[in-house]
Formats: C-alpha cells, structure tokens, sequence
C-alpha cells in the first residue's frame, strides 16, 4: 500500500523537530548529561498543584468557555497591564490556549492565506517555520548576527519585505540565542512594520526571565497594539511545562476570529490546568523571583565556564539558553553536537536546528542543577580537548 499518497503535501514538506531528534538520541546514551531541553528542572510549586487539586475536588471537571474561565482572563489582563502596560478587555480579547504552542498555531492561521509570507528572524524556535507552512504561508526567514547580539536590525528585516508579506514573527526573549530587544531596538523594528503595514506575532513566553534588562512588548509601543498578537504563558515562568496553559491577547476584532479556530480545534484549555493558573497569577511572584535568582546563578557559571574553554560566546539577557559558537573547530554544529553526546556524554542540540543561520553554534541551556552544570562543563573541556 502506498501510504505516502494519502498523506497532505504540507506535512510531508516538514521536517522533525532538531531538538526532539537529540533529546530522543540523549535517551539512549547511558550516564548522558542532558542540557538540551527548554524546560525548567523545578517542579510547578506546591500551592499551585494544590489549586489544581481543589478544583477536582470540587467537581471542576468540565468544559470551560472557549475562551477559558473569565477569572483567569481577568488575572491575565492584570499582569499584562502591571507588568508590560498592554491593556486588554477580558472578555473579549484574551483566549486560554494549551500552551503558546497552539497559541502560534492559532494565531497564524487566522492571520495566514495562502502565499502570505511570513518573517521569521534566525535563529529561533522551530514551531514558527511548520506552522506557517501548515496554516498555507510561505516562510521567510530574515537572519541576527551574533556580533549584534541577535537581535533583529530594523535595516536587515526591511531587505526581506515584498508586496507579499503580511506577518513578522517576533521570538523575543529569544529561543535559542537567549537575546533580549530593548524599548529602544523594539522601536526601530516597529517603525518598520507600520510603514510596510504588517501584523506582529510577539511570542513573549520568555518575558519574566531576564537578567538586567527589563522585558518591553511591542504592543506597548506606540501604534503596535492594534497591529499586534501577543503570545505568552506558564510554562517557562511557573515551572508548568507540562500543564501545556498559554494564552493570547489582542484587539477583539482579530479575537473574535481567532476564537473559531480555537473553539473547532480544542474547545478549551483544561479546567484544572486554569485553576493553577489563576494560583500562580495570584500567589506565584516570589516562586518566578526564586526561579529567576537561581538561573541567573547558572547562566552566569555556565556563561564564565564556556568562555574560559576558549568558545566565544555573547552574554545573553533572557529565557534560559547560552548559545556558544563552535566555528574555530572547523566543525558543522550537528557533527559537533553528536560527537559531543557520544563522545562526551553531554547532549546539546546543534544550532541549526533553529535555521541555517544557527550552524557553527550550540544550545545549552542551563535549566538544570548546578551539579548537573559542573559536570557537563568537566566533560566539555574533556571533550574540547580532543578534537
């Protein structure tokens, strides 16, 4: 049976996720140290899980409103409006989605007909390539350079604008690179879309990690809240990967749309998963303030340890991620990141995964424990001094 022709041209064109491919590699190493996944090693606090217990054990066992319970929407808006001044109406421009996966998803879909191109700065996350594809846009990809510390130059994003070009994907705090934009970089950019009158999806799930700089939204800014979908969720900041709760904000009209996709594809988000996190906007400031200390305790170890082997690496602002070159060894980033989990028992996943423009790095992130880190920076320089 030829099964291959029952299968949709667009799924057979995309490509499987690069990290998922190492994490998947790493599981069968034996005594591997895995410094490859996104995910936060702390478990979701306790007063969380215990809201999420509650509300089971008061018969919160059914459907929500498809745009998610309206407290959580209310708790959403308030941190949005406190934290990054963005002003949403809770009723009517917030929708609970399961994760900011779905969210990306979502929006993309209802912002995409087919042939729009969408800009994606890279290096960045490897969602926003296939579900451009699979919502029948074209992906265009506009390169960051490390030496501007990858983040995206208004002058370079413009040479990548045609008449076609409806979406810029706007990934920061940054996955791979843990770059962060400024309010004054942000501007520039800005500046950019209004002229070419384009639409921002501004993923913003890595907002409450960053180290010295403070995290601006581009919808903040002046004339992008209208022009602006904003993606964010619990995952990275709460310790609630596996929750799967994010959420999108945006001017109703483009909400009301939006919540169709929504409402036809997974009805709602799960109702005890929005309990806890209606807990976590409550209750969960000094469990982000503990979480963020200890990472930027790892970040900068993990940051002084990679320089001292000789890796040039910029000093990133954000999320949990360093994103070291490994061009002096001559090698292509993926043959460097399999020699490294075989040979060194350290998984990273290879720069390229995130684009073309990620090879001659590596990611590593540093959401793991300090022991964890000293020991994959021993088999580093072990391995280093090999090649």
């Amino acid at each position: 049976m030829n099964y291959k022709k029952y299968l949709s041209d667009r799924v057979k064109s995309i490509q499987p996720s690069g990290i998922r491919n190492f994490t998947n590699m790493a599981a069968k190493v034996d005594g591997v140290i895995s410094l490859s996944l996104g995910q936060p090693d702390f478990v979701t606090p306790k007063h969380i899980i215990d809201a999420a217990k509650e509300a089971l054990d008061n018969g919160h066992t059914f459907y929500t409103h498809n745009m998610g319970l309206l407290e959580l929407r209310q708790g959403i808006a308030e941190f949005l409006l406190n934290r990054y001044s963005i002003s949403y109406n809770p009723q009517t421009e917030i929708i609970v989605t399961i994760g900011v996966s779905q969210a990306i998803d979502t929006a993309l879909r209802s912002l995409v007909s087919e042939g729009d191109e969408v800009l994606i700065p890279q290096p960045s996350f490897v969602a926003y390539q296939p579900c451009t594809i699979m919502a029948g846009g074209i992906p265009r990809f506009v390169p960051t350079y490390e030496k501007d510390n990858f983040v995206l130059r208004p002058d370079i994003l413009e040479n990548y604008i045609t008449d076609k070009t409806k979406v810029l994907i706007l990934p920061y705090p940054n996955n791979p690179t843990g770059a962060v934009m400024t309010e004054e970089e942000l501007v520039g950019v800005a500046e950019v879309v209004k002229k070419h009158d384009l639409m921002v999806i501004s993923d913003e799930i890595y907002s409450e990690l960053t180290y010295g700089i403070k995290h601006t939204s581009i919808a903040s800014l002046k004339d992008m809240w209208q022009r602006t979908i904003t993606v964010n969720g619990f995952s990275k900041t709460y310790a609630m990967t596996g929750w799967r709760l994010g959420y999108i904000a945006a001017p109703e009209f483009f909400v009301k749309e939006m919540v169709k996709v929504h409402q036809y594809n997974v009805t709602c988000a799960p109702i005890m998963g929005q309990y806890a996190a209606i807990e976590a906007l409550k209750n969960g400031d000094k469990d982000i303030k503990r979480m963020l200390d200890e990472y930027d305790r790892r970040r900068r170890f993990l940051l002084g340890e990679i320089r001292d082997m000789g890796l040039n690496c910029f000093e990133p602002h954000g999320a949990f991620y360093i994103f070291p070159s490994i061009k002096y060894t001559g090698l292509s980033s993926n043959d460097f990141a399999t020699r490294l989990l075989y040979e060194g028992k350290v998984a990273a996943v290879p720069g390229d995964a995130f684009g073309e423009n990620g090879d001659g790095f590596i990611r590593l992130s540093y959401a793991s424990s300090m022991d964890d880190l000293r020991e994959a920076v021993s088999r580093i320089k072990r391995f280093l001094r090999t090649i």
